[in-house]
C-alpha cells in the first residue's frame, strides 16, 4: 500500500514501507524512474521473504510523488531521501542505489554515516549531471541550455527525451562527489554490467579507486545492460544486500 509524508522542503513524497527486522534495506531509484520498477519490487518480495524491512519511495517529480519532474534536481532528490529515510526508518539501513540513486546514496552516506550500515550500488551514476551530460553536449547545446534554461535529448526509456534543465546542471555541481575525499566506513559492493551503454564500467572504477573504504568489491557482469534486470543480475544484488548487511 502506498502512503504519502511531507518533507520539510514541503513535497508530498510517495513511498511504500513493509515491516521487518533490521537493518532495513531502502532502495534509491535512477533518473525519472519510480519504485514499481523490476529491481525495487524484486527487493521488495526478497525483503518480505526474508523478514526484512524495506522501504521504496518515488523522488519529487517522480512516479506517485508531487511536483513536476522539470523542476526537480539532485539536491531536491537527495531532500527527498533524507525526509523519507528519516521519517520512516531507524537504525542503520542498507542503501542499494540504482544509477542516479547510487549517487544519491553516496551523498546519504557522506551526511549521515552513522545512519548507514552497507551500501550496495547497481551502475552507481555519481556525477553524472557533470561527467556525462555537461561533458558530453555539444557547444550549440550548452549555449541553447544555459540562454534557454532547458533542452531535451534522446533517450533509450523514453520517446520523447529527457528534459535536461540548466538548473539541474548548476545545482549539480554542489553535490558532486568524486572531487573531494569521499570516505565510506561500511561495507559497499558495486555491480556493473560490461554492456551499459548509459553509465559505463569506466564510472564505477572511477568511484572504486576515489573512495576511501575497506571493503569495497566491484563485480562486472559480461553482457548486462544499465537495467541490470535479469533474474541472474536480481540474484546478485539480493547476494550484495545480503553480504553488507552484516
Amino acid at each position: 500500500m502506498t502512503d504519502h509524508l511531507t518533507t520539510p522542503q514541503g513535497r508530498r513524497i510517495a513511498y511504500v514501507q513493509t515491516p521487518g527486522q533490521g537493518p532495513g534495506v531502502v532502495f534509491l531509484g535512477g533518473f525519472m524512474s519510480d519504485m514499481t520498477g523490476t529491481k525495487a519490487v524484486f527487493l521488495q518480495d526478497w525483503a518480505e521473504r526474508h523478514g526484512r524491512a524495506f522501504l521504496r519511495f518515488d523522488y519529487s517529480g517522480h512516479g506517485q510523488s508531487s511536483g513536476a519532474f522539470e523542476e526537480g534536481c539532485i539536491g531536491d532528490w537527495f531532500e527527498d531521501a533524507l525526509a523519507v529515510i528519516a521519517a520512516r526508518t531507524e537504525g542503520p539501513q542498507v542503501l542499494v542505489g540504482s544509477s542516479m540513486g547510487g549517487w544519491i546514496a553516496l551523498q546519504i552516506a557522506r551526511a549521515l554515516p552513522e545512519r548507514v550500515k552497507g551500501l550496495v550500488g547497481i551502475a552507481p551514476a555519481p556525477d553524472f549531471t557533470e561527467d556525462s551530460m555537461w561533458a558530453g553536449f555539444s557547444e550549440a547545446e550548452r549555449t541553447r541550455l544555459m540562454t534557454e534554461g532547458r533542452i531535451v535529448i534522446p533517450s533509450d526509456y523514453s520517446p520523447d527525451g529527457y528534459p535536461i534543465t540548466r538548473r539541474l546542471i548548476e545545482e549539480g555541481r554542489q553535490r558532486l562527489v568524486l572531487r573531494a575525499p569521499l570516505r565510506l566506513p561500511f561495507p559497499v559492493r558495486i555491480l556493473q554490467g560490461t554492456a551499459d551503454t548509459d553509465v559505463p564500467p569506466a564510472v564505477a572504477l572511477r568511484l572504486m579507486e576515489h573512495a576511501e573504504c575497506d571493503d569495497l568489491r566491484l563485480t562486472l557482469v559480461k553482457g548486462a545492460d544499465h537495467r541490470f534486470s535479469t533474474p541472474a543480475c536480481l540474484a546478485m544484488i539480493a547476494a550484495a544486500v545480503d553480504e553488507v548487511s552484516v
